[in-house]
């Protein structure tokens, strides 16, 4: 049994004995994974084949990458959250010793930002990696928020300001905000008091401020976003191309395998401009029910995590819905030109085996807190009286 769910990772007989909330995020996960190949497949066919000589060549190591992470997902989907915590912390500082060395010059560059680790033909985003571990120690810091002296409590908080300035200095002002946010709401979901946050708010608001201020092409792409046909052919052609695609997929789309913007026009269209290859072949109905899909997803998320007793895992139940849903919104934001173009991946859509294996790896962190929140509580007899 143990060999057959190892090469099958869909396939796991124990779930019937789950609670509905967990079977349900499990099967959403497992759609999510099957329709983000199926698109991927489309979107980076063409490219492939001509970048690389063969249409499969991102399509294979993805499924590689998918295989890897269902493998960790039923891992966390069986292991006791208490275990995973007690080791959050030293996995979020490996994480940031690996974002270290991309700052430190042994990264590899992409599109102008050094954001990967080259290990032989493997690439790694620490960014990325970082995500499930920081939702995990976020969980536990603010869940034990009342129970640290002052000192503790300062020296986390500046734990996660580098965390979040060595993803910021790469450079990626998304994805840091994306954490930045997502470890905010973990602390308003903790209680903590509204001043701090506040200040916290105006902190961050500050820094992004900032970073654009200083980063040029940061600043040409929110100007750019504002009116993208002023620059057609530099700064907006991205979001254009995109809009293009978006709008010619009306209401049941091209069909699949029919998109014409993925043809060299859009570019980078099977990672982060995916979604505007599946308006394009599928439409406003695909569109609706890929959105709808996602908003389930979210709903069931919050209901675990409402339905949870145990003050750190339902923080944890929000933080991964956070990171999953919010990313997911964020990347269609983009691509329909509601939001400034960014570099966020579409979770279980975009090509990248770093972003996948965090997303799978967070929605198992949803579904291991449905888990415990369904079992019974095991009280010793001997502390009862006679």
């Amino acid at each position: 049994m143990n060999i057959l769910r190892l090469i099958f990772p869909f396939f796991d007989p124990d779930v019937q004995n789950w609670s509905t909330e967990a079977r349900l995020l499990r099967w959403l996960t497992c759609l999510w994974v099957l329709v983000g190949l199926v698109a991927l497949f489309s979107a980076s066919y063409p490219v492939a084949d001509l970048e690389q000589g063969d249409g499969l060549y991102y399509f294979k190591r993805q499924l590689i990458w998918t295989w890897i992470g269902l493998l960790g997902f039923n891992t966390i989907v069986r292991t006791p959250l208490a275990n995973m915590i007690k080791v959050s912390g030293l996995f979020l500082f490996v994480t940031m010793g690996l974002l270290l060395l991309t700052l430190l010059g042994l990264g590899s560059t992409v599109n102008g930002a050094t954001r990967w680790l080259s290990i032989g033909p493997i690439l790694l985003q620490p960014s990325e990696l970082m995500k499930p571990f920081l939702v995990l120690q976020g969980a536990r810091v603010f869940g034990h928020w009342h129970r640290f002296s002052i000192r503790a409590r300062l020296t986390w908080l500046g734990i996660f300001a580098v965390a979040l300035a060595e993803i910021l200095l790469q450079p990626n002002l998304s994805t840091t905000a994306l954490c930045g946010i997502t470890l905010w709401l973990i602390a308003i979901a903790a209680g903590m008091r509204w001043q701090n946050l506040l200040g916290v708010a105006i902190l961050g608001v500050s820094t992004a401020v900032l970073s654009v201020s200083i980063k040029s092409y940061q600043r040409r792409r929110i100007l750019s976003f504002m009116n993208p046909w002023k620059d057609p052919r530099g700064d907006g052609y991205q979001l254009i191309q995109s809009l293009y695609a978006v709008g010619s997929g009306g209401l049941t789309g091209t069909g699949y395998g029919l998109s014409q913007q993925k043809l060299f026009y859009l570019p980078i269209q099977y990672t982060d401009f995916i979604f505007s290859v599946f308006a394009e072949e599928f439409g406003f109905v695909g569109c609706t029910l890929l959105l709808f899909m996602i908003l389930f997803y979210g709903t069931l998320s919050m209901i675990v995590a409402l339905k949870c007793n145990h003050r750190i895992y339902r923080l944890i139940a929000v933080g991964a819905m956070v990171v999953i849903v919010g990313q997911s919104l964020l990347n269609i934001g983009v691509a329909t030109g509601v939001l400034p173009t960014t570099g966020l991946p579409l979770p279980l859509f975009s090509y990248g085996g770093s972003s996948s294996l965090a997303s799978l790896f967070l929605a198992a962190l949803t579904i291991r807190v449905a888990r415990e929140s369904s079992e019974a509580q095991v009280v010793s007899l001997k502390s009862q009286p006679s």
